[in-house]
């Protein structure tokens, strides 16, 4: 069996519709699209949910309840695991520290390390939260986890 030999399965391939060519391409004229109308028309086509002009359904709907969506905390995660790797023995690690070995990403308003994997530094952490397993394996390396104020 050799690279040449290969080929696609029967029915997978098909040959592309060549719109607009002239009647003698089969799709001449109207291109497939029928006789004028929304549909014939270039851009054509509805928003998703339009109902032809009636009322839709989510409009119909009460709206009920509270989403907290828009006003949550962003919070940015990392695992105690990876910062053996990227930090010396005795390095604060703050979020610009974070944010320049690439651990978090984006816009966040907090940021918080779990307890995954194994640290053998003693590192000062300086991070919003961290969980208890995270704040037991760092303390027991000899580093300390501190919440900045405000």
């Amino acid at each position: 069996m050799e690279l040449h030999s290969f080929s696609p399965n029967p029915g997978s391939k098909h040959r592309n519709k060549r719109l607009g060519c002239g009647e003698s391409s089969g799709h001449g004229k109207t291109s497939c699209k029928g006789n004028k109308g929304q549909k014939a028309r270039s851009g054509s086509g509805t928003r998703v949910g339009f109902e032809g002009g009636q009322m839709p359904l989510h409009r119909r709907l009460p709206k009920r309840g509270f989403n907290n969506y828009d006003f949550r905390d962003k919070v940015a995660v990392f695992n105690v695991g990876e910062l053996d790797d990227l930090f010396d023995a005795g390095a604060t690690v703050d979020e610009a520290a974070l944010k320049g070995q690439g651990l978090v990403n984006g816009t966040f308003d907090k940021v918080k390390v779990l307890g995954v994997g194994e640290v053998t530094k003693a590192l000062h952490l300086v991070v919003f939260n961290a969980s208890a397993s995270a704040r037991e394996k760092i303390e027991k390396a000899g580093g300390t986890v501190t919440v900045p104020t405000a």
